[in-house]
């Protein structure tokens, strides 16, 4: 039997349901220590701790809030433009033969964080989803978070 490890999973594990903060507004750590590649007025762009492939980034806002009524013209507004940026340079870094875009609204939607939005950003491949993730589901990332960090982060000026 083959294995595959994956450490870093284990801290999400252990702790699910255990730490009621939100993800998206912690505030003692560095930019990189928390994986955010930039800031902006309203929102910032943060890469996905557990993605579903490398280069997975969700925009999100600074504000703590649960649905999208909630944000006004100018945040939306920011918030589509750096969904368009993180779209730009990951086409240029990665070279992905398409995207997937989108929020999950509520629980039911399958939204992992429910009271803060936040949208994805998912480079895919043809193929990227195969045995092992439709029936072992287990994800195979070619590249450490670290890594992807540094390829990105110059890009998000």
């Amino acid at each position: 039997m083959d294995f595959l490890w994956s450490p870093w999973r284990y801290t999400y594990v252990s702790s699910a349901g255990g730490d009621d903060r939100c993800v998206f507004c912690l505030r003692e750590s560095k930019d990189e220590d928390r994986l955010i590649l930039h800031r902006a007025r309203w929102n910032f762009v943060i890469m996905n701790l557990y993605p579903y492939t490398s280069g997975h980034l969700m925009v999100a806002p600074y504000a703590h809030v649960g649905s999208l009524e909630s944000l006004d013209s100018d945040q939306m507004s920011e918030m589509m433009t750096l969904t368009r940026h993180s779209v730009g340079i990951l086409g240029r870094v990665y070279h992905p033969e398409g995207f997937n875009l989108g929020m999950n609204l509520g629980a039911c939607a399958g939204a992992g964080v429910r009271d803060h939005i936040h949208f994805h950003v998912v480079p895919r491949w043809c193929g990227d989803v195969n045995f092992m993730t439709s029936t072992g589901e287990t994800r195979v990332l070619p590249e450490d978070l670290h890594s992807t960090y540094q390829k990105l982060k110059p890009l998000f000026v």
